[in-house]
């Protein structure tokens, strides 16, 4: 993702994987807005550095160890995106903008033995975006997450609570995070983000007339993972899970020039792990109407 192969980060990118993937899709939208998703694909992955290790045990007597990943995984997809408004045809669609909900599912079962595949799992995914106009003072975007791996997976198959270590504004991802700062094998995380559109700063004086616009949210995440994803853990990494719940909040400036939004985020718990990273920047660049 652009979160993890930024050029530039502000932390210690060392934590990198290489990915081999081959995937064949098919996809249809039956009705407006609505779509159905199939999808093949086939997967290695080992690590990419020598300071990072996707190491496994493959027996239980934890003798034997195995650094590639080989895996074969089918995957069912339903999104709906009610009222969503784009401009283009087929493919080549886009947004005409976000103020649309998002509804969705993803069911993936890993099959072990085709193509030398290493694994069998489930893993059932539910995502729900909702944006709501709050009377006069701007719109609330909530943002629920949910998922559950079932079946033994190692690290490069796990959940991995997305941090950000690049300086932009990512979606869907952890300010304060590093990349493999927690692991899960099921979680569940909450966003809320509130764009106030101008309704504060256009009451300041000398504001008024560059049309900033304020952004503050606050982000959570719970997640745990199981003792036998734990016991084939070989990498060297300890599997630490947000099991008290992580969270985090921030409050930008959007409409800087025109184009710039800048974000403050801040660490809200988990203050004593090693390293954390208490106060970050992001920022970001894009038209918005």
């Amino acid at each position: 993702s652009f979160a993890s192969s930024a050029l530039f980060a502000s932390g210690v990118n060392n934590q990198l994987t290489s990915v081999n993937l081959t995937t064949l899709g098919f996809e249809i939208e039956p009705v407006k807005n609505f779509t159905l998703q199939t999808n093949f694909s086939y997967r290695t992955l080992k690590s990419a550095s020598s300071e990072f290790s996707l190491d496994y045990y493959t027996d239980l007597t934890q003798t034997e160890i195995k650094s590639e990943v080989k895996q074969s995984e089918i995957n069912l997809v339903a999104e709906y995106t009610p009222n969503r408004k784009t401009v283009g045809y087929g493919v080549d669609r886009m947004d005409v903008d976000f103020n649309y909900a998002r509804f969705f599912v993803s069911y993936s079962n890993g099959i072990k033995g085709v193509l030398d595949s290493d694994f069998n799992y489930q893993k059932i995914q539910l995502y729900y975006r909702q944006p709501a106009l709050i009377g006069g003072f701007g719109r609330l975007f909530t943002t629920f997450e949910t998922g559950k791996i079932f079946g033994n997976v190692p690290l490069g198959l796990m959940g991995v609570i997305p941090g950000n270590q690049s300086w932009f504004v990512i979606e869907n991802t952890y300010n304060l995070l590093n990349y493999y700062d927690f692991v899960a094998d099921e979680y569940a995380s909450l966003h809320f983000e509130h764009h106030f559109n101008g309704r504060l700063f256009s009451r300041v004086p000398y504001l008024r007339k560059l049309n900033l616009r304020e952004i503050i949210g606050i982000k959570g995440v719970y997640g745990r993972v199981s003792e036998d994803n734990k016991m084939l853990n070989a990498s060297g990494l300890t599997y630490t899970a947000p099991e008290d719940i992580y969270w985090e909040y921030h409050a930008g400036v959007g409409n800087i020039f025109k184009v710039l939004r800048v974000d403050f985020a801040w660490r809200g718990s988990y203050l004593e792990m090693p390293d954390a990273r208490k106060f970050a920047i992001r920022a970001s660049f894009g038209f918005y109407f």
